[in-house]
């Protein structure tokens, strides 16, 4: 968050005038986590999620769990993550993102809440961790989805939805674009992963909530609907995932 420190009034009033009406900023580690709580507090049609991100979770200890499950009870909080595998990038080992990984989904499943998924090149090791801890009454997503239709729908079997990010956009995202094809617009979510992933054409940029009017308009050319249609449904999906309200 602190990359929309400087401008973040402006950021929410050009999310507001490209037609973005919700936004759920996202923690990471506990004091990200705070934050989001509290920018959820202040503006009208912003929610939070709480979770350790899978970079973070050496730093992670029991009282870290304890104040997360006090936070999540805060007002505004909607969903449980960023959590879950990074076999990208080595912040913490493979044995320990696991071990938290798992603590955290047990976590967000006694809290009820939806699963937030962080699944980067950790498809298997992801999928296993869910497939034990289920079922998922209150649901989940894969967030910044980059697998194939298959992995899609492994996802789906579990009864989460896919978030697609400005990826989608890239002329080289074949595979992604042949998921968001096979996947029922039911089923998925648009998001903008910011400050990175800024779609076409403002790739390079930074990504913020205005810009995911691109990739809604790759969405809908992908899945030869309306860009209102796209609009509409990818909403009130995320309506009734997150339990959003007014």
């Amino acid at each position: 968050m602190e990359d929309y420190e400087l401008d973040l009034d402006e950021v929410i009033k050009r999310a507001t005038a490209a037609g973005v009406e919700r936004i759920i900023t996202v923690g990471i580690d506990l004091q990200s986590s705070r934050a989001a709580v509290e920018l959820a507090r202040r503006f009208t049609g912003i929610y939070a999620t709480i979770g350790v991100h899978p970079h973070n979770v050496t730093e992670l200890t029991g009282d870290d769990y304890d104040a997360l499950r006090r936070l999540a009870r805060q007002d505004k909080v909607v969903a449980y993550g960023e959590i879950g595998i990074d076999c990208v990038k080595d912040y913490a080992p493979l044995a320990l993102q696991q071990k938290h990984f798992k603590k955290q989904v047990e976590l967000a499943l006694e809290l009820d809440l939806p699963l937030v998924i962080h699944d980067r090149e950790a498809h298997a090791e992801v999928l296993a961790i869910l497939r034990a801890a289920g079922p998922f009454p209150a649901g989940g997503v894969m967030h910044c989805f980059s697998g194939d239709s298959e992995l899609a729908q492994a996802v789906l079997d579990l009864g989460f939805m896919i978030s697609i990010p400005g990826v989608v956009t890239f002329n080289k995202a074949q595979m992604m674009q042949d998921a968001v094809q096979a996947v029922p617009l039911t089923s998925l979510l648009l998001e903008t992963d910011g400050p990175y992933l800024s779609p076409v054409p403002k790739r390079g940029k930074r990504n913020e909530p205005e810009s995911m009017l691109y990739t809604a308009q790759k969405v809908a050319e992908l899945k030869n609907v309306s860009l209102d249609e796209v609009a509409r449904q990818t909403t009130a999906n995320a309506v009734q995932l997150f339990n959003l309200r007014d």
